[in-house]
Parts: structure tokens; sequence; C-alpha cells
């Protein structure tokens, strides 16, 4: 298809080609003398306008080559492979994800690829550490403390004690970081690691309340386990963070240990982040690890997640902050 374009003014004339000179070949002739050098642009992009419009017009020039054209398409639309578009969408996140993890490479951060296992829940991780904590502390120039775990035997649950501000949550975060990554395929945050291929990945994370749903935060949290717990296989992973805090220590270690009691009948691998230490001895699926303070001073937290018996602190330690009874609060209080 040949066609001629002409522009007087404002106005835009198409029309099929009758042998007419092209004179834009003349007019670069005739300015080349002038030039100077490169020079910067000031092209508009006009394609969603008059080139659209000039498309338009050629088509009621060529009516039957266009509907061609239309009819082509129609009938090969799919004609990508899905495995194809697939691909090309999933390689830009694992690029791009490569690209991220090698400035936190670059800042001493290992990672490597897991050994992973559909089978076995014996799971483990060396010099392992939350990768979006990691990624805000390199930003500003911050150390980032590396943590170490492992589940042998029957043991499928960290239960996770200490302090607050102490790490704990992040390790749960870290956790399940781990898991999900290593199901992509991806490096994982870590030194080494033996990692499970999990169906799914629960997490119950505290959440602000919700007042459409006309629940108190007990009953929200109440639900929400219930749901997991209904949800999740003997292949599934569950990260608990701080479930039941709002309700009396009594009610919470009853209801704490249900949970855990059905989540080690179930069989699931897990990680409960608590202040209530009984709920480290319920048998030999939970192991106790606790978030470590300086021994010179215990309102300094190491962010160490260490795996020994629950010191019988930590909630105390709760308790004392939230009704103002710590040292430092106490010093503060008798010096006014």
């Amino acid at each position: 298809m040949r066609y001629s374009v002409k522009i007087k003014g404002l106005r835009v004339t198409v029309s099929r080609y009758g042998g007419e000179p092209d004179y834009s070949v003349e007019v670069e002739h005739d300015f080349e003398r002038f030039r100077q050098g490169d020079v910067e642009k000031h092209r508009f992009d006009l394609r969603d306008h008059v080139e659209a419009q000039i498309v338009e017009r050629v088509a009621l020039l060529f009516p039957a080559a266009f509907r061609a054209l239309e009819e082509f398409c129609s009938a090969h639309q799919d004609f990508l492979d899905p495995t194809l578009v697939r691909f090309d969408r999933e390689v830009q996140f694992y690029l791009v994800y490569l690209a991220f993890i090698e400035r936190l490479g670059k800042a001493g951060l290992g990672f490597t690829y897991p050994e992973v296992s559909g089978d076995s829940k014996e799971v483990s991780a060396e010099d392992a550490f939350d990768i979006a904590l990691a990624n805000k502390l390199t930003i500003e120039g911050s150390g980032v403390v590396r943590n170490d775990f492992f589940l042998s035997d029957s043991e499928r649950i960290l239960v996770v004690t200490g302090p607050n501000q102490g790490g704990k949550t992040t390790f749960a975060r870290m956790f399940g970081q781990l898991h999900y990554l290593a199901s992509l395929g991806l490096p994982v945050p870590a030194r080494a690691a033996r990692l499970f291929l999990a169906d799914r990945l629960f997490t119950h994370f505290e959440r602000e309340e919700n007042i459409a749903t006309l629940r108190g935060k007990l009953d929200d949290d109440l639900v929400r386990v219930r749901e997991t717990l209904e949800a999740a296989t003997p292949d599934s992973i569950i990260l608990l963070n701080e479930i039941f805090s709002s309700t009396t220590l009594h009610d919470a270690k009853v209801l704490g240990a249900d949970v855990l009691a059905r989540i080690i009948e179930l069989g699931s691998l897990g990680v409960c982040v608590t202040f209530i230490d009984e709920l480290t001895e319920l048998g030999d699926e939970t192991v106790s690890m606790v978030a470590g303070v300086a021994p010179d001073d215990p309102a300094k937290r190491t962010f160490e997640i260490v795996r020994r018996p629950a010191d019988g602190k930590a909630y105390a330690w709760a308790i004392a902050e939230k009704y103002g009874l710590t040292h430092d609060t106490l010093k503060r209080r008798v010096a006014r």
C-alpha cells in the first residue's frame, strides 16, 4: 500500500499515491548546509492523535487489505504459547530479585539456594535474616543480626519467647520468608538452609480491629485461628505471632495450648511467638527459643534468637512495661 500525506497549515490530507515527488528529501538536502552539529530535540509525541487518524484514513483507502489484517489477527489471537507468556512475565520478577539481592550481597549478607524436600520436615538454616529488615538496615548503614534454627526428629514448632522489641516477630517472619522464597526457586537469605516445600503458608500477625466485623480483639483472634486450622494440612506452615494477647494470662495459656495441640496433632510446621513460657513445654514437638538480652544490661536487646529453655521472665517483663514498672521507668519517676 502506498499513499500520500499532504500537510498544509493545520490540515492533513491522506490520499492514494499518484506519483507525487517526495519533497521531504529536497527539504532535508536544502537545510543540511545550515547544520551546526547535534541539537536538543523538541519533538512532540503525536501518535495518539495525528498518526492514529492518518492510519484510519489509510484504512478507508484500502478496506480489503485492512479487513484481511483484522481477520488474521482475530484468527491467531491465541498464537502465543501460554508457557512462553508466563515465562516472559515471571522471568522479569526473577531478574529483579537477583538484582535486589546483589546489593544486599555487597553489604556482606549471604544468599544460598537451599536444599528442599517435600517429605522431610527436618528443616534448618544458618546465618538467616529477614530480607525486608535487612534491606532497610543496609540503606541506613546499620548491621544485620543473623540467626540459626533447626528442627529434627519429631520437632515441629519453634516457640519463641523473650522481651518486647527483641526480634521475635522478625524471626517468625524470617522463617516464613525462607520457605516462601524457596518454594519460588529463589536463593534464600541464609548462609545454608534445608527447607520444606509446604502446600500453603498461613500467618497470624496482629492487626487493627475492624469495626465492620463487630468483633473484639479476642473474638477476631479466635475466628482467624479457626479458619487457619480448618484450612491447614500436615504439609502446611503456620506462623502465629502473639495470639490471644488481649485476654488474661490464664485464658491465653489455655487457648494457646489448645491451638498448639491442634497443630501438633495435624503435624504442620510452625513458629509461635508468645509471652507464655508454658507453651514451650507441650511435648517433644515444641522447641523453645528465646530472644536474647545483654548479660550486663537486661534492657538492651541483642536480637539473637537462641535455642534454650524459656527463663520465665518474658511475661513478667511485658507486665512491668505495660504498667510502667521497669527499672528505667521507676528511676525516671523517682527522679521527679
